[in-house]
């Protein structure tokens, strides 16, 4: 856990001026920078509505939000410029910034009881990735063809410059190669894209945080090729995965082949959402060590209460994974997946491995299935083991393909103890 000096910077004293459309982002740079070179503390919002731009965070300092402070970004791009190097759905490239970024810093936190308001709207960032008439390509799509292009060439990051005139959505919060995170107790909302991406950090804590986005690929919390992190008492409502490890997708990730580990997942709470607690798909640097305990998920709009993706094209190792005391109330589809048919599926040289998932006590009202398994014929998936777990409310049977000992210990579906899962 990071920790602080105890002094304050208000933003207000910096010249930041409340409920005026005028921006504060100068001025909120300058107490960061204050705060800094102080030796650190708190840099705090007060009460009131600020406008901003991107906002980089510095070595020893907590950004505070006040109750009824609220930070609302600016929804002009060019306020998002310089580039800065990031990463961008797996693939490291120089984009617009995240709206809150830090590089290469350690000890630093965003807290408080206040709002973050990303400002995406289907009139600007989610726009960008909308289908246009007669089902055309988005405004994104030919960016995300040349970046995955340039990853696969190992074009060096130097030269995989985007932002202006470009259509790749910026993260929300986005900590980069740094150290001792600690992001607590705010709400965010209407964010471009990702929500909180920590990547290649260590020791990262989640806590009390509340997620409300229903943007595209507007996922939750998505650690990438981060060691040591915990998420806690946070509610997830959003619309894509709630929580997903992730570790760069295919060369990019191999290149840097950083496995996410270590991750800690308890007390959460998962609405809305494609999956609750999720590994992959820009998984290619693997993953192992997750686990999750005493959450609650529960919305006929949220796809999987468990979920693996992965394919052929991306590969990598993802081992250890363990589950308990889960209570999920209804989810759309089935309780767990694992599918290495996601996007490019079998259209690849790399094998996906999945091996070694237990999954004790979890207990779901209601589910179309109990499990949807889809391995590769050369890559299956391996070892797991449902213990005490009860299922009600299933209409469909278990869809199990390519997949090697499905262990059920004291599994009960609809009533009845089964053996196995048909």
């Amino acid at each position: 856990m990071p920790t602080f000096p105890q002094r304050d910077f208000k933003i207000t004293d910096y010249g930041a001026i409340a409920n005026t459309p005028s921006e504060s982002t100068e001025a909120i740079r300058r107490s960061i920078e204050a705060c800094h070179a102080a030796g650190g503390g708190r840099v705090v919002v007060p009460q009131g509505v600020f406008i901003t731009g991107a906002i980089h965070l510095r070595s020893n300092v907590n950004l505070y939000l006040a109750e009824g402070a609220k930070l609302k970004f600016s929804e002009d791009p060019s306020q998002y410029l310089p580039v800065v190097f990031t990463r961008f759905e797996g693939i490291e490239c120089l984009n617009f910034s995240p709206l809150i970024y830090a590089f290469e810093q350690e000890n630093i936190a965003v807290t408080g009881t206040g709002v973050l308001d990303g400002s995406a709207s289907n009139e600007n960032w989610w726009a960008w990735a909308r289908r246009g008439q007669d089902d055309a390509d988005s405004r994104a799509k030919p960016d995300i063809r040349q970046l995955l292009d340039y990853g696969e060439r190992g074009v060096p990051v130097a030269k995989r410059v985007f932002g202006q005139g470009h259509f790749l959505r910026p993260n929300f919060i986005q900590p980069y190669r740094s150290r001792n995170v600690l992001i607590e107790g705010i709400t965010i909302r209407n964010s471009p894209m990702w929500e909180i991406h920590p990547v290649l950090c260590t020791n990262v804590t989640v806590r009390g945080v509340k997620v409300s986005t229903h943007g595209p690929n507007n996922d939750g919390c998505d650690p990438e090729s981060v060691d040591h992190m915990l998420i806690e008492a946070c509610l997830f409502d959003t619309g894509d995965d709630c929580i997903a490890v992730n570790s760069g997708r295919n060369a990019d990730g191999r290149r840097l082949a950083t496995p996410s580990q270590n991750i800690l997942i308890r007390n959460c709470h998962m609405k809305e959402g494609h999956g609750g607690v999720v590994v992959g798909s820009q998984i290619s640097g693997g993953a192992r060590w997750v686990f999750a305990e005493n959450c609650e998920m529960d919305s006929p709009n949220l796809w999987y209460a468990i979920r693996f993706k992965n394919n052929a094209l991306r590969g990598g190792l993802l081992e250890n994974f363990y589950y308990r005391d889960l209570n999920v109330g209804q989810v759309g589809r089935a309780a767990i997946t694992c599918d290495f048919n996601y996007e490019e599926g079998a259209n690849g040289i790399f094998t996906p491995q999945l091996r070694n998932v237990v999954v004790e006590r979890l207990r779901v009202k209601h589910a179309v299935r109990v499990l949807d398994s889809q391995g590769l014929p050369k890559a299956p998936v391996n070892d797991i083991t449902l213990r005490d777990c009860e299922f009600a409310g299933v209409t469909a049977p278990s869809v199990v393909n390519f997949t090697r000992a499905v262990n059920l210990e004291k599994v009960r579906v609809n009533g009845k103890l089964v053996r196995t899962l048909t």
